[in-house]
């Protein structure tokens, strides 16, 4: 194997500044910012949004009712799908 292709790999400290939270997570990415936490210093990647703020995983995501939607859409376009025998 070749030598010194790999990138290197370390602890980085995650901070999703919407929900103000830090993760500590193994990664290879590239950043020239460090923070001091829990007394060790580390590299620092700033995020807008993770899984600690977005809607899907808080469980705050809006969702709607398909059974209204669909038949709403076979109301209006369901002369047009019933034409099989014609």
């Amino acid at each position: 194997m070749k030598a010194n292709i790999h990138p290197h790999y370390r602890t980085v400290v995650f901070h999703d500044t919407s929900a103000n939270e830090y993760v500590k997570v193994g990664s290879t990415i590239n950043t020239e910012r460090e923070i001091e936490l829990e007394g060790k210093t580390y590299p620092y990647v700033a995020l807008d949004v993770s899984s600690k703020s977005h809607p899907f995983y808080t469980g705050k995501q809006k969702s709607f009712s398909s059974e209204g939607s669909t038949a709403r859409f076979r109301q209006r376009f369901g002369r047009f799908l019933d034409v099989r025998g014609q």
